[in-house]
């Protein structure tokens, strides 16, 4: 018997190397919702059978076993487009950093409880980064120094471009900046990636970086500084 799902549900990868840590990432989104409820519908198995199934948008990786960090980058080679929320040890800001900027979507530490783990996904799926706003500060400096020659800081942009660029900074999802500024969710997807090719940016931090160099090198015609606008907050 076909059992059904929530229209929608997330379906997410699990990978970790003990058996009884994949059972605890399951039981995390197998809660008490009936099945016709669920939000999410997990996926325990390796990196590369989840690599293989092109319904897979989101991969928790757990980095406790030995095969954590091969997995991440395994699964960054072969499917840079994946979502990947990474679990690891409480109180390594410098690895929380290493890997957002190597493309980790979220980052977890040991002590997160259901609850957080699954709000982190929702996050993550709404076209935001999950991490503590203080190393996200942190990691925006260090790349804004790192005198990065692949970003190109102050691109030719559309005025709708810029909008969602500034809501960008301010860390606003796809269905915020869709509610700001008045247009539908897909075409904000639509508009980030049209930024993100236009700053050669791989992911939204860089972007937010993009968005910090118009405000120091702006365009001719621009004031330097953030530009008044009758978006809401």
């Amino acid at each position: 018997m076909t059992v059904k799902v929530m229209q929608g549900a997330i379906r997410i990868g699990l990978v970790a190397d003990e058996p009884l840590r994949v059972a605890g990432l399951v039981s995390i989104f197998e809660y008490s919702a009936k099945p016709s409820e669920r939000r999410f519908i997990p996926i325990a198995a390796s990196a590369d059978e989840l690599l293989a199934d092109p319904l897979i948008e989101y991969i928790l990786i757990d980095l406790q076993g030995p095969t954590g960090f091969e997995s991440f980058e395994s699964i960054r080679k072969l499917r840079p487009n994946i979502r990947i929320i990474v679990i690891g040890p409480e109180g390594n800001d410098e690895l929380l950093m290493n890997f957002i900027a190597s493309g980790a979507r979220g980052y977890l530490d040991l002590t997160a409880g259901p609850e957080m783990v699954r709000l982190a996904i929702e996050v993550v799926a709404s076209g935001t980064i999950w991490a503590p706003r203080r190393l996200l500060s942190q990691l925006i400096d260090r790349l804004l120094t790192s005198a990065d020659s692949s970003l190109t800081l102050n691109p030719k942009l559309t005025e709708r471009e810029r909008q969602v660029l500034d809501l960008i900074r301010e860390a606003r999802s796809n269905k915020e900046i869709a509610s700001a500024i008045g247009i539908e969710e897909r075409t904000v997807k639509a508009y980030v990636s049209r930024l993100m090719r236009k700053t050669g940016a791989d992911n939204r931090i860089k972007l937010t970086i993009s968005a910090l160099g118009r405000e120091r090198f702006p365009e001719k015609g621009e004031e330097s500084g953030p530009r008044n606008s009758n978006l809401s907050n």
